[in-house]
């Protein structure tokens, strides 16, 4: 027969316990901030993609008015879009260069999120429709 066990060694003593519960703590905590990094990182991805429709506004209003209309010269705008629950600000910059027969024109969107400042950058070329003669 096996001994008979006292009351002293039954169950968990409460410093075991609390090593326990702070143990659990300490996983529960490196997930929560696992899940503040990927909702961080999904907000991002959200407002570059923002960024990249606007960029593709512009310039497809930029590329559509043809070549005699299209312009190259230095423009700063800001576009205001919705976001989530509120409003984000796009810094719009139009730039561009003249060839002899096309025009290069360039966008630069910027947004600030957690006071740091990100861009994205695109452009398009328009060409000068040639007459045969």
């Amino acid at each position: 027969m096996a001994p008979a066990r006292s009351n002293k060694e039954s169950g968990f003593t409460l410093i075991e316990f609390l090593v326990a519960i702070v143990i659990l703590l300490v996983g529960m905590l490196g997930l929560l901030q696992s899940t503040n990094v990927a909702i961080n990182s999904n907000r991002q991805n959200q407002l570059r993609n923002e960024a990249t429709l606007v960029m593709d506004n512009e310039l497809a209003r930029e590329l559509a008015k043809g070549y005699a209309q299209a312009s190259v010269q230095d423009l700063y705008t800001c576009e205001h879009r919705r976001f989530l629950n509120g409003f984000v600000n796009y810094s719009v910059h139009r730039n561009g260069t003249q060839y002899a027969n096309s025009k290069e024109v360039r966008f630069t969107v910027s947004w600030p999120y957690r006071a740091v400042r990100y861009s994205y950058n695109g452009g398009g070329i328009v060409s000068n429709p040639v007459v045969a003669q």
